[in-house]
């Protein structure tokens, strides 16, 4: 019987691992796929390597921490509420992945841990209290210093990077020569456009890594916990199953992230990477389980507000006199790539100022901020009932 639940909640900590390729993949490669630095394969194959290598490295730490600190009682980790709570976190990612949205697994995977904790009185409330408040603190942070960088600095950066970019790959890859590919310059690519390309996938491997440190609690922390799974074949298991996601449902979560939410040129997706990457790695750094989707949908958020208020002063805002700016095209964007010096706040050509709404859409906005909250309410909620009132547990 032990073998058999075993059993079970290996297939479902798999199940998890699957979604969290899913729900992961989008936020750490979406600006990359998006600008088409890379396509969604490659996209898929370095998700898994550095997912791996974080979560055998620094993973395993946050496995001992997911998996004790945050439910405080002894004996509440059991194999069945390990099921249980892994069957919630997997749940509540698939509805996120079929949806298209790549869901937060960390806010789901702690919210389903607390659902238990609570039902069996043994949450400890200050170590959530902390998670919480990083939560709500981190994407603020992304959204105004993304705005910030947009509104004063995006012009005169994308001038400096001159990042125009040229038609088709800018990498050429060939697989035909086995497992290790063969990488070359496109002939139409320029040298900015490949150092740029080269900083917006080693940002995104980055965001793999540290992704594999914090996530892989989220699908082998409750076994672990529980004492049902030893930490190395929990890690490569988890590790397989995250590869599977990134490799399948993660092309939809790539497409919301990358280019449903808004167009991202070059520039942009280094700006969005960057400052993801450094907020997910400060987190992970004090021991926060990150929140890679939703600091990365504010950072694209924000990033798109501020350049379009360039034309705007902050005198004209307060005194209300804004005026209307006029539609243009998504490409205006990027339309201080030409190397010129840009012009000063206020003093911009509406004309060549995208809208927000151009910048990334509304629609696509929404219901990923919905989702992103619909998702883990779905895993607490669900862990809560179940364990307080199923005579089962």
């Amino acid at each position: 019987m032990v073998e058999l639940l075993l059993l079970v909640g290996v297939l479902v900590a798999m199940f998890v691992g699957y979604n969290i390729g899913g729900s992961t993949t989008g936020p750490a490669f979406g600006p990359a796929v998006g600008a088409g630095a890379v396509s969604k394969s490659t996209a898929a194959a370095l998700m898994t390597t550095f997912f791996f290598v974080g979560a055998w490295t620094i993973g395993r730490r946050v496995v001992d921490t997911l998996g004790s600190d945050l439910v405080t009682a002894p004996g509440v980790f059991t194999l069945e509420t390990s099921i249980g709570v892994l069957f919630f976190i997997g749940l509540a990612l698939f509805v996120g992945n079929v949806f298209g949205v790549p869901a937060s697994t960390s806010m789901t995977a702690v919210g389903a841990i607390a659902g238990l904790g609570v039902a069996n009185d043994a949450l400890d409330w200050e170590v959530m209290g902390g998670i919480v408040i990083w939560w709500v603190v981190a994407p603020v942070i992304g959204f105004w210093v993304s705005l910030i960088i947009g509104r004063y600095f995006y012009a005169r950066l994308d001038g400096l990077l001159a990042m125009d970019e040229s038609d088709g790959a800018v990498l050429d890859i060939d697989w035909s020569e086995g497992v290790v590919p063969s990488v070359s310059i496109h002939e139409d690519a320029s040298r900015r456009e490949v150092v740029g390309v080269a900083a917006v996938i080693a940002i995104g491997c980055l965001m793999a890594f540290s992704s594999g440190t914090s996530n892989i609690a989220n699908a082998i922390a409750p076994l672990v916990g529980a004492g049902a799974l030893e930490m190395n074949p929990g890690i490569l298991i988890g590790g397989l199953a995250v590869g599977i996601g990134s490799f399948t449902i993660a092309r939809r979560t790539l497409e919301t992230m990358g280019s449903d939410i808004t167009e991202l040129p070059l520039t942009a997706a280094i700006v969005v990477a960057t400052i993801s990457a450094a907020l997910v790695v400060f987190l992970s750094f004090i021991g926060i389980p990150a929140s890679f989707v939703v600091i990365a949908t504010m950072s694209i958020v924000g990033l798109g507000w501020g350049r379009a208020t360039r034309p705007i002063t902050v005198s004209d805002a307060v005194r209300g006199e804004t005026g209307e700016t006029p539609p243009v095209s998504v490409h205006a964007l990027a339309a201080d790539g030409d190397g010129e010096t840009a012009p000063p706040i206020g003093e911009e050509d509406p004309a060549d100022i995208p809208t927000p709404g151009e910048l990334f859409d509304p629609a696509t906005t929404a219901r990923v901020v919905v989702m992103q909250n619909v998702v883990p309410l779905i895993s607490t909620l669900g862990a809560f009932v179940t364990f307080r009132y199923a005579p089962f547990f």
